[in-house]
């Protein structure tokens, strides 16, 4: 059985649900470390491997994580996060289970023309809570 992995678009989740919303309009870094709280919450619960992906912060793309922890990359300054999650997807989609939660239609349709399953906001919310009620 392939591995699974869960590719996250940071900002677009945050700005989807209004809890993280408004954690982001008193700091950026708020929003960003709730989220990311969530998904190592559900990380540990199901075993999915889950990545979550920032736009631009640098000069280069950058990568923060622990072993067994949620993979965080900032993509470049001049980069979007879409960019490497539409990478990501279409270099691995082949050989592992690969899931998208974004909220640009875009970007879900370049993802599911590689092969990956796309969510919603809304659905991974529901994938979120469905793991807290455990």
């Amino acid at each position: 059985m392939p591995a699974r992995y869960l590719i996250v678009d940071g900002h677009s989740i945050i700005f989807a649900w209004p809890d993280l919303r408004k954690l982001h309009s008193r700091r950026t870094s708020l929003a960003r470390e709730e989220l990311i709280k969530r998904l190592r919450q559900y990380q540990d619960w199901t075993g999915v491997n889950v990545a979550v992906v920032f736009d631009g912060r640098g000069a280069d793309v950058s990568e923060q994580s622990d072993p067994h922890d949620v993979q965080i990359f900032y993509a470049r300054r001049d980069q979007s996060a879409d960019a490497i999650i539409e990478r990501l997807a279409s270099k691995y989609a082949s050989r592992f289970e690969i899931t998208v939660a974004t909220s640009d239609s875009l970007e879900m349709e370049t993802v599911n023309a590689t092969g990956a399953a796309v969510v919603s906001p809304d659905e991974l919310r529901k994938l979120l809570e469905a793991v807290e009620k455990r």
